[in-house]
């Protein structure tokens, strides 16, 4: 009875010693970035969040939680090695020293500027930054889009620029004429014209006329490079997530999800 009672303790243990639960992990998402980042009552909702739900379930050694955070807020805590990860930074590495690596390019969005008419009716809006010099010009705070030649014009005094916390901020700026123009990308303005009209925030006739193509730019998750012994788990980490979501662009599950999701919002 001895010995198959040494024996059971013995199986039992090989077997706990076997398994290991899986990693806890948070990964930061914007909370102020609609459809592709941001959050209802707490819990993160857009594209790519839905894009990183499906990854994150399949990557089994990983217990991974999505945080939505004010996009600022998420920066900082990557550059002080507080967090591991956050959705959907662009690539600017020369910019943000804190991020590395990037993941593998999630999204392509097309980065564009959008004026009140009264203010550009003379203009041509053919050459980003050129012919916007001396107009106000609104962005989301934390946001580094624009290229080096419109931040040399900001640094200058040739153009204003006015930040604001997320797309609504933004846009309530240009309705209220606070600005003249707003950069951001072209899906993410149009979406949330559509939801603040539905909300009564802004008249459904209100006109604005596009401008140039800024760039287009790829939303990645980025990973902080301060800290990294908090992080052990890092490489294999981001290996896992990368042969995932290759997987997931080359199925064309991606696309299929970004059509289905704006199908869902208009």
């Amino acid at each position: 009875m001895f010995r198959w009672l040494l024996a059971a303790i013995a199986l039992w243990s090989s077997y706990a010693n076997a398994y290991e639960p899986p990693t806890p992990v948070t990964v930061y998402a914007d909370d102020s970035y609609p459809p592709y980042s941001y959050a209802i009552n707490g819990e993160a909702k857009g594209i790519y969040t839905e894009i990183l739900q499906i990854i994150f379930a399949q990557m089994e050694d990983y217990d991974v939680k999505i945080k939505p955070i004010p996009w600022k807020r998420g920066l900082k805590m990557l550059e002080l090695g507080k967090g591991f990860a956050l959705y959907p930074p662009y690539y600017y590495a020369n910019q943000r020293f804190y991020i590395s690596p990037y993941s593998e390019p999630i999204l392509d969005e097309q980065v564009v500027v959008f004026c009140r008419p009264d203010k550009v009716a003379d203009r041509q809006l053919t050459s980003w930054p050129d012919d916007y010099l001396g107009l106000t010009i609104g962005i989301n705070e934390g946001f580094a889009l624009g290229g080096q030649a419109f931040w040399d014009a900001v640094s200058q005094e040739k153009l204003t620029l006015r930040p604001s916390k997320g797309n609504e901020a933004s846009l309530l700026n240009l309705y209220k004429r606070r600005t003249d123009c707003y950069i951001n990308d072209r899906i993410s303005i149009r979406w949330y014209i559509n939801q603040m009209i539905k909300d009564g925030q802004i008249d459904r006739d209100w006109q604005l006329k596009l401008g140039s193509v800024v760039s287009t730019e790829q939303g990645y998750l980025g990973f902080t490079n301060q800290q990294p012994e908090l992080y052990p788990y890092k490489k294999d980490f981001i290996t896992q997530f990368n042969r995932h979501l290759k997987r997931l662009k080359q199925d064309g599950t991606i696309d299929r999800l970004v059509v289905d999701y704006l199908d869902a919002y208009k």
